[in-house]
């Protein structure tokens, strides 16, 4: 951070969220030695045909590493083509080979490959933090899964379910993130070496009479880079491509944002069950000593609107690109693909973290299920005086209007009183023992198969190698 001038406008993306490791994968250097890595490959497959002399593929492969930004910079603001100025320094450094750099290429040829190599790094960076944020899930469900707490509909109390269960909710939604991810990942496919408009003439012009096709070059280059090509292509790589990797960025950012989301909520002291970390020496109003905010979920929630903000862009790019291709994407993918990942970095990361130091209040838990738990056992309370004789319509008015008297009493602060009220009821006496009804209506015991699907799902984290 020292080198960072705040003197003028830095994006926070610079220096506030996203990992410097993320940065790098984006960075200008990494860009402009990703471009010179593609020109020495090119060269050394056209060395293999004959286009190339030794002597020159020599050189080029020595002046590889010398990028110079200042410079081509400086060439850029005459000629205003950011990858022709780079061509230019190279060229000047590689004063034998430099007549030889881009022969044959198209601009896209170029920055389109090495865009993919960084998405590519990118994506295996994600995948690597998603991995981690679900372990970290694991560790959870498993010290959770028994610990019955109220489950809310319609931010209802409804009925009762396991804290670890809820949290498979949240990681199976992470768990089906990382398959697509890893789908995407794997059928990605860079521009390849394919010329102006994707037919790969110039080529077949220059190979024409020698040892190779223009198959032939292209493979060997996309050997030499680690990347496989698309088998039709204009002048850019399908912009396609870039919607679907938004998509699966904002699919992981919604599956945080509901974690995130109920986290706030149940931060608060209407529920007062789960917490953030809290840090010590926390700050959480300048003007409100007292507070504790849920300050870094919410930092993630506001990150992860701004990835799927992202998408639109990105179907617009697709969408928009008249016939081979069309530069009016260019300028908003300098910017869009680097902040999704790297906003999609920072809630992976501070999510773990938020995950893995999850407070939970079991107090609290046991406080709502209480106050609320007894009223899900009603359904089974009726069900089993029906089973002995009760007629079903008769058994539930009488047990609706006793737990709207006992939710009468809730709503005045005082004890749930249900079970008392249930206890004394003349009709529900006549099929349900004062002794069973404290059994029959004991949230622990109406938790159904949430215990057994925390360990199905356990297994399926298994099974994807994720643990």
């Amino acid at each position: 951070m020292n080198d960072i001038n705040f003197k003028i406008y830095q994006s926070p993306f610079s220096w506030r969220y996203g990992s410097d490791e993320m940065r790098q994968i984006f960075s200008e250097e990494k860009r402009r030695r990703l471009w010179r890595k593609i020109w020495v490959a090119l060269a050394k497959a056209q060395n293999k045909a004959g286009l190339v002399a030794d002597s020159e593929f020599n050189d080029l492969k020595k002046h590889e590493s010398a990028v110079d930004i200042k410079r081509s910079l400086e060439i850029e603001k005459e000629i205003y083509h950011d990858l022709m100025a780079e061509v230019r320094v190279f060229a000047e450094k590689a004063k034998v080979g430099g007549g030889k750099i881009h022969l044959g290429a198209t601009s896209m040829d170029i920055s389109d490959n090495a865009d993919t190599i960084r998405i590519k790094e990118a994506l295996s960076l994600v995948e690597k933090e998603l991995i981690d944020l679900l372990k970290s899930f694991t560790s959870q469900i498993k010290k959770y899964q028994d610990v019955v707490c109220m489950g809310y509909t319609h931010l209802q109390p409804a009925e009762p379910t396991t804290l670890g269960y809820r949290l498979c909710l949240y990681a199976q939604d992470l768990l089906n993130d990382l398959k697509i991810l890893r789908f995407v990942k794997n059928n990605l496919k860079a521009k390849g070496i394919k010329g102006a408009v994707g037919t790969s003439a110039s080529y077949e012009k220059l190979l024409k009479n020698t040892t190779m096709d223009a198959f032939k070059l292209e493979q060997e280059v996309m050997s030499d880079l680690n990347l496989s090509e698309s088998t039709v292509a204009g002048q850019t790589y399908p912009r396609k491509t870039d919607l679907n990797l938004i998509i699966v960025l904002a699919s992981i950012a919604q599956s945080i944002h509901k974690f995130c989301l109920d986290l706030r909520l149940m931060q608060s002291p209407n529920f007062g069950e789960w917490s953030e970390p809290l840090d010590t020496k926390r700050v959480g109003s300048s003007a409100m000593p007292f507070k504790r905010n849920p300050d870094k979920s919410e930092k993630v929630c506001s990150l992860a609107r701004y990835i799927q903000s992202l998408v639109q862009l990105a179907w617009d790019n697709a969408a928009n690109s008249f016939l081979e291709r069309t530069l009016d994407d260019s300028a908003n993918r300098r910017i869009f693909i680097p902040e999704s990942f790297l906003a999609a970095d920072e809630i992976l990361v501070e999510t773990n973290k938020l995950v893995a130091g999850l407070i939970v209040y079991e107090q609290n838990i046991k406080s709502n299920l209480d106050k609320y738990g007894r009223f899900a056992g009603t359904e089974v309370l009726m069900m089993e005086a029906v089973k002995r004789g009760a007629n079903r319509q008769e058994i539930h008015e009488t047990v609706r209007k006793i737990s709207m008297q006992a939710w009468g009493e809730v709503n005045k602060g005082n004890p749930n009183p249900l079970v008392d009220l249930l206890k004394s009821d003349k009709i529900i006496s006549k099929f349900i023992k004062s002794g069973e009804i404290n059994t029959l209506t004991d949230p622990a015991t109406h938790t159904g198969l949430a215990q057994m699907r925390c360990q199905m799902f356990l297994k399926e984290l298994k099974k994807e190698k994720v643990v």
